[in-house]
C-alpha cells in the first residue's frame, strides 16, 4: 500500500492500526470472519472504474465485455456451489437482497411470518425497526420458551392462520439447524413462499457442515462475508420460475449498477467454497463452537438452547449477574471482541440486553483449534468475574495477544 501511504498517510495508518487490532485480538463477532489475500486483491482493482447497470448481456453502458464475463463466472460458481437454478450476484449487502424478494412477491401490507428479532431472528424480517416491519404487516413466530427451540406445531398453526406472502426461515442468533423440509411442508399448506435467509450459514452449507436449504426454499438470500469468507456484498439463489421476478426487483427495483469490485471478490470466494479445504474449514467452525460451548457451559454459562450446532453461541448472562453490555465492554478490554445482544424473554432494553453473542468463525480461519477453546473459555470466564477491574482484563489482553501471534491472520502480512 506504498501509494495510500503517500498519498494519505492519516487513511493508511488507520489501516495498519486495524490491521495490527485484528491480528492481537480474539475476533469472535459471529458475522465476522477474515477474507484471504486474493479477495482482497480482487476488491481492490481496476474493477471499481466500471459502471455496469443491467445485467450480462443486457448492460445499459458499453464498454462491459470483462465485466459481463466476471459477472457470470460469479453466477456459475454460485450456482455449482450451493446447486441452484438462478443466481444474482448484484444486492449491495444482506438487507438489499432481503428487500428485494419482499419486492418480487409482495406488496405493502401484504403479510409475513418470521422468526421474532429478539428471539434471533433478523431486523429485515419483520422488525417494526425496519423498513420490513413499516411497509409490511410483519407477525413473528418465536421460540418455545421451555426449550428455547423452534416450535414448528406453532409456525403451522400462525402460517395456516395468517395465510402470510412470504413465510421467512433464518436468523442472526440462534444456535442450532433449521429443519427446511418441516418449513417447506408448512409454506406448501398454507400456500405460500418459503423465503430462506441464510447469510449466517452459508459457508457452513457450502463445506458440507449445515443442511442446504435451497432445495427446499423458493428463494435464498445470503451475505457473502460472515461463514462464507468473502467480502461485504450478497446473493440471491432462487428457483427459474422465479428468475426474471428477482432480477427485475434487484435491478432496477432497488439499486443501480453493481460493485464490479465486489462481484470478482465474490467469485474468487466462491472459487476457495468450491475447494475441498473448505469443508475442513466448515466443519471446524461447527467443531470450534460445540468445544467452545461445551467449556463455557463447565463454568456456569447459560448457552441459551443448551449449546449450538452451527456457528454461534448465544449466552444469557443473567445467572452470571452481569448484563451483556458491560461483559462485552470488558470481554473487548481483556481482547476478546464480540457483541451484547438480546435473548429469549429478554426483560431489559435493546442497547443493554442481558445476554452476549459470539462465533468461531473469524478464529477457526485463523487456525484455532479445540485446545484454543479451553483457553478462550478460560479468559471468558475470569474477565465476567472482573468486569471493572481494567488492569486484570489488561493482563489478560496481553495473553490474549501472545496466543494470537502464533496465528496469523488470513490476508494480512
Amino acid at each position: 500500500m506504498s501509494a495510500l501511504d503517500r498519498n494519505d498517510p492519516e487513511v493508511f495508518k488507520l489501516v495498519k492500526s486495524e490491521e495490527a487490532y485484528q491480528q492481537s485480538t480474539i475476533r469472535m463477532i459471529a458475522s465476522e470472519n477474515y477474507t484471504s489475500k486474493a479477495v482482497l486483491e480482487a476488491c481492490g482493482t481496476v474493477f471499481q472504474n466500471k459502471y455496469s447497470e443491467g445485467y450480462p448481456g443486457a448492460r445499459f453502458y458499453q464498454g462491459q465485455v470483462n465485466c459481463d464475463a466476471m459477472e457470470l463466472l460469479a453466477i456459475e460458481r454460485a450456482k455449482k456451489l450451493f446447486g441452484a437454478e438462478h443466481a444474482n450476484v448484484q444486492p449491495y449487502s444482506g438487507s438489499p437482497a432481503n428487500l428485494a424478494v419482499y419486492l418480487a412477491f409482495a406488496k405493502p401490507g401484504d403479510t409475513v411470518l418470521g422468526l421474532n428479532l429478539s428471539h434471533g431472528g433478523h431486523l429485515t424480517h419483520g422488525s417494526k425497526a425496519s423498513a420490513t416491519g413499516k411497509w409490511f404487516n410483519a407477525v413473528h413466530y418465536s421460540l418455545n420458551p421451555e426449550t428455547e427451540l423452534l416450535d414448528y406445531d406453532e409456525i403451522r398453526r400462525l402460517a395456516l392462520e395468517h395465510k402470510p406472502k412470504l413465510l421467512i426461515a433464518g436468523h442472526s442468533a440462534y444456535p442450532r439447524q433449521l429443519d427446511f423440509a418441516k418449513f417447506r411442508a408448512i409454506a406448501d399448506e398454507a400456500g405460500c413462499i418459503l423465503f430462506v435467509d441464510m447469510a449466517h450459514f452459508a459457508g457452513l452449507v457450502a463445506g458440507g457442515a449445515h443442511d442446504n436449504p435451497v432445495p427446499y426454499a423458493d428463494v435464498v438470500t445470503t451475505t457473502t462475508h460472515k461463514t462464507l469468507r468473502g467480502p461485504r456484498g450478497a446473493m440471491i439463489l432462487c428457483k427459474e420460475i422465479h428468475a426474471k421476478a428477482i432480477d427485475k426487483a434487484v435491478f432496477p427495483g432497488l439499486q443501480g449498477g453493481p460493485h464490479n469490485a465486489t462481484t470478482a471478490g465474490i467469485a474468487v470466494a466462491l472459487g476457495e467454497a468450491l475447494k475441498p479445504e473448505f469443508s475442513t474449514y466448515a466443519k471446524n467452525v461447527v467443531a470450534n463452537a460445540k468445544a467452545l460451548a461445551g467449556e463455557l457451559t463447565k463454568k456456569g454459562f447459560k448457552l441459551v438452547t443448551g449449546g449450538t450446532d452451527n456457528h454461534l453461541i448465544l449466552i444469557d448472562l443473567t445467572t452470571k449477574g452481569v448484563p451483556g453490555k458491560p461483559a462485552a465492554v470488558a470481554l473487548e478490554k481483556a481482547g476478546i471482541v464480540l457483541n451484547y445482544n438480546t435473548v429469549p424473554g429478554e426483560t431489559r432494553k435493546p442497547s443493554d440486553p442481558s445476554g452476549i453473542r459470539l462465533g468461531t468463525p473469524s478464529i477457526t480461519s485463523r487456525g484455532f483449534g479445540i485446545s484454543e477453546m479451553k483457553k478462550i473459555a478460560d479468559w471468558m470466564d475470569a474477565a465476567v468475574a472482573h468486569v471493572e477491574d481494567d488492569a486484570f482484563l489488561a493482563g489478560i489482553a496481553k495473553e490474549v495477544a501472545a496466543l494470537c501471534a502464533g496465528f496469523p491472520v488470513p490476508g494480512i502480512e
